[in-house]
């Protein structure tokens, strides 16, 4: 459509943007590769194929902690060169900022859809997609901009939504401070700047080491775990363990307990700025009712049994140690950006790998429950891959999903989405690459929070 457009000039990559007639576009052999900026300083990346089949989509990138902070307009290079054979034209942002950029995102990627209709035409169909915190983006975009798009696929979003990712956030963190450093000071919320925040996961990190050298360390470690369903096998690089091999399950999760440290201090500072303040309580919660709910409370059971300690009492202490209140104008900007009615207009398809520590699949139940209680659970589908990690899915899974929902738009009714026929799309995508969707139900969500049911969790 274009001759192939490369430049490290902003000013010049626009200037040709602007002289070159789209006559002049249609009549090029070349795929083209745009770069360009927006007013907001977002950078964006599009890539449409010669023979583009009217299919565009939008790719709403993960968390970016910064200082980088690339254009990105598909997951990875696999999924791409085949979405680019079969057709579609790739489009995707930035974001003007770095971290909780929620605010940014949405207008950014939906500028980015207006440049591209102005430089390539109107789609026949748009499909906005996205991993990760990009799962977030793009439920935002189908909540609040429907009109923009005719589908979206949420790829091991946070599809909770903001507060129940920050409220769930806190557990963990408030127990491993409460039963392993009970007389540190070190703040959990309100914190000033990254270097606090720093500060207090490097103590609480010590903590947890030393507490991984005993049995009694280890089972509070995964009592922590627990509170944020971090599953037992969550690494592509950990051998699975055996569904009694207590240890080993601990094993696993002690990795991603020291991983989540990073989420619980420092990227809550940089979302706790933005919110003007703690937009996280967990007052009036039952820390025994909220472990009897997790997807892995025998692990939990079995460890303390174990190390000969005793899981009531400690979960006594937690419910007795003093309770973090919440600042309600922050609560109020986080909801108001980045929790979610359930309301959809439009076909979400929305799929998690079974092992994801970062943000557990259990998120799915939190999606499920606000799209039943606003009366949109026709339009939503949901389907699980059985691999570990986060965001860990192929090149084939990804585009069976994709398929999927096409198929739903075509028809106007959702197609077979049990693991078997999902299984079957993926070989027929790509053969060279795993195909590992399961039937799988998660537990619900321990921490649930959404626009329809607000005052949950308090």
């Amino acid at each position: 459509m274009t001759t192939r457009t490369r430049t490290a000039s902003v000013a010049a990559l626009l200037l040709t943007l602007t002289t070159l007639p789209a006559t002049a576009l249609a009549a090029t052999a070349e795929p083209a590769h745009v770069e360009g900026r927006l007013p907001s300083g977002a950078t964006y990346l599009m890539d449409v194929p010669t023979d583009w089949n009217g299919t565009v989509l939008l790719f709403s990138h993960g968390y970016a902690a910064g200082p980088a902070n690339p254009a990105q307009d598909a997951p990875d290079d696999a999924t791409k060169a085949l979405l680019l054979q079969q057709g579609y034209a790739l489009i995707g942002s930035s974001y003007a900022t770095t971290g909780w950029a929620v605010t940014d995102a949405v207008p950014d990627q939906l500028a980015t859809l207006t440049t591209f209709t102005e430089r390539f035409g109107a789609a026949s169909r748009t499909i906005a997609w996205g991993r990760s915190y990009g799962g977030l983006v793009t439920t935002a975009l189908a909540e609040r901009a429907p009109q923009r798009i005719d589908g979206s696929l949420s790829l091991c979003g946070l599809v909770h939504g903001g507060v129940a990712n920050w409220n769930n956030t806190l557990d963990p963190v408030f127990a491993l401070k409460t039963l392993l450093a009970p007389d540190s000071d070190l703040p959990l919320v309100d914190l000033p700047d990254q270097r606090t925040a720093t500060a207090a996961a490097t103590v609480l990190t010590a903590a947890v080491d030393a507490a991984q050298t005993t049995a009694r360390g280890r089972a509070r470690i995964a009592l922590a775990a627990a509170l944020h369903n971090i599953p037992v096998w969550n690494q592509p690089t950990q051998v699975r363990p055996a569904a009694t091999d207590w240890d080993a399950q601990q094993a696993n999760q002690y990795t991603a307990v020291r991983g989540l440290l990073n989420a619980g201090f420092n990227r809550r500072q940089e979302a706790e700025a933005r919110a003007g303040g703690n937009m996280t309580w967990n007052t009036g919660v039952d820390y025994a009712r909220l472990l009897a709910r997790s997807s892995v409370r025998k692990e939990v059971t079995e460890l303390y049994k174990e190390a000969g300690l005793s899981l009531r009492t400690d979960l006594a202490a937690l419910n007795r140690a003093p309770r973090i209140g919440a600042d309600p104008d922050a609560v109020a900007w986080m909801s108001r950006t980045s929790s979610f009615t359930g309301k959809l207009t439009k076909p979400q398809f929305s799929v998690h790998t079974i092992g994801d520590a970062l943000v557990p699949v259990q998120t799915e139940s939190a999606l499920r429950r606000a799209v039943t209680a606003a009366g949109s659970s026709a339009l939503l589908r949901q389907a699980y891959t059985d691999n570990a990690g986060h965001c860990t899915f192929s090149a084939a899974e990804q585009l069976a999903a994709l398929h999927t929902l096409e198929d739903r738009l075509t028809t106007g009714r959702w197609p077979a989405t049990d693991a078997g026929a999902l299984n079957s799309r993926a070989v027929a995508a790509d053969s060279t690459t795993p195909a590992r969707y399961t039937a799988y139900r998660p537990a619900p969500y321990p921490r649930p929070y959404d626009l329809a049911h607000p005052a949950d969790g308090r």
